[in-house]
């Protein structure tokens, strides 16, 4: 019924010149690129994945900009509660992501990454953006 429904909604929609809402299915993969070191919009990019990946979206947090700052070791006092969380997600099998450009940017050493952060490369991050039926999202 759901499908139906959506499908009608969409093609509604198209007939009225208005291009469809995406909709995600229930498997769909979750893309979140995470460019902030703001606590309050970072918790909220962590806890929005968090949710949707404890509803089976295959998830990847892309950590680029000042998002970086979470996943360096050397911030632990200044972001304990969103490393844990990233933490707990890699342990559960969320892929986090950090890019190497903006490390070298902020100053983040390869070697104070959390552990189970994967360096981004075009082809891991190309990967995970690209694959069919990602959804993505901006913090």
């Amino acid at each position: 019924m759901k499908i139906v429904t959506s499908l009608l909604i969409a093609l509604a929609l198209t007939f009225a010149g208005i291009h469809s809402p995406a909709f995600a299915g229930d498997g769909d993969p979750l893309y979140v690129n995470l460019t902030t070191n703001e606590s309050h919009r970072a918790s909220m990019a962590i806890s929005f994945s968090k949710n949707q990946f404890e509803r089976g979206h295959p998830l990847t947090i892309f950590l680029n900009d000042k998002g970086v700052l979470l996943g360096s070791k050397a911030n632990a006092t200044a972001f304990p509660e969103h490393q844990k969380l990233l933490v707990e997600l890699i342990n559960k099998g969320a892929v986090v992501l950090i890019c190497p450009m903006c490390m070298k940017q902020y100053g983040v050493k390869e070697t104070d990454v959390l552990p189970g952060v994967k360096i981004g490369s075009p082809e891991l991050t190309g990967n995970a953006l690209f694959k069919d039926g990602t959804k993505t999202l901006t913090w």
